[in-house]
């Protein structure tokens, strides 16, 4: 029984505020305001956390159990050591979960809907978009700077790799399309002047010489990002039309 209450405290201080069910050992819960749907266990006296979406379970990179049968509809399972750690996994999938593609591309086009016929314009469109292209950033990068960790949001932008103006609606919205940097690595992103290899290694441009690097404290050493497949594509059109070589 206190499982069962632990397990259910951790989901709702989560943002699963919707009990479903409970079948065969397993808790269920979704969200009001998330697409994820959780389904919670104890096996072995740890916590075992089933869910909805491969893609968030992916981000999270988080151990799977060992011969764990799990719920229908959930696409994987992490499992955690104790009841702290389980609440502070499912705050950052629920985080993911609103962040990951498509659903910054589904709320853009509700939100942009619901506004006055007046108001549809490009302009307003664009505006309404990068506000929710950099919270997804800012959940995808735990609020910090993808190169140097910075953890000030008020310090950071979203950088888009494929720019906003040749970008379809779908990569305009895509998380992975563009990095969350600090304003003046964003600013120099934005016009070529650095970029970032496949493995996430920094490239400088040569437009830059020794007196700009030392300013703006940038030099081929800095750790590489960490990088998902799915920012590949992006970076290598950022490379190809708008890294500037010479």
């Amino acid at each position: 029984m206190l499982d069962r209450v632990r397990l259910e405290k951790a989901a709702t201080d989560a943002g699963f505020d919707v009990c479903q069910d409970a079948t065969g050992g397993w808790m269920s819960f979704a969200s009001t305001s998330s697409p994820l749907q959780i389904s919670l266990t104890v096996t072995e006296a740890k916590p075992v956390a089933a869910l909805s979406m491969g893609n968030v379970l992916t981000e999270l990179s988080m151990p799977s159990p060992q011969s764990t049968a799990l719920p229908v509809g959930t696409a994987g399972a992490f499992v955690v050591s104790h009841f702290s750690e389980l609440q502070t996994a499912l705050a950052r999938a629920y985080e993911l979960a609103n962040a990951l593609p498509t659903v910054l591309l589904e709320t853009w086009h509700a939100q942009v809907k619901s506004l006055p016929a007046t108001e549809r314009d490009a302009t307003v469109r664009q505006r309404v978009g990068q506000d929710l292209f950099r919270n997804g950033l800012l959940a995808l990068w735990s609020g910090r700077c993808a190169l140097t960790g910075l953890a000030v949001p008020e310090l950071l932008r979203a950088s888009h790799a494929k720019p906003w103006r040749v970008a379809t609606d779908e990569e305009r919205l895509d998380v992975y399309n563009g990095l969350l940097l600090t304003a003046h690595l964003d600013a120099a992103f934005d016009i070529g002047l650095i970029g970032f290899t496949a493995d996430g290694k920094l490239r400088i441009s040569p437009r830059l010489g020794t007196a700009e690097l030392s300013v703006l404290g940038l030099n081929c050493a800095w750790a590489p990002i960490n990088l998902r497949p799915q920012h590949v594509p992006y970076l290598d059109y950022h490379f190809d039309k708008v890294f500037i070589k010479a």
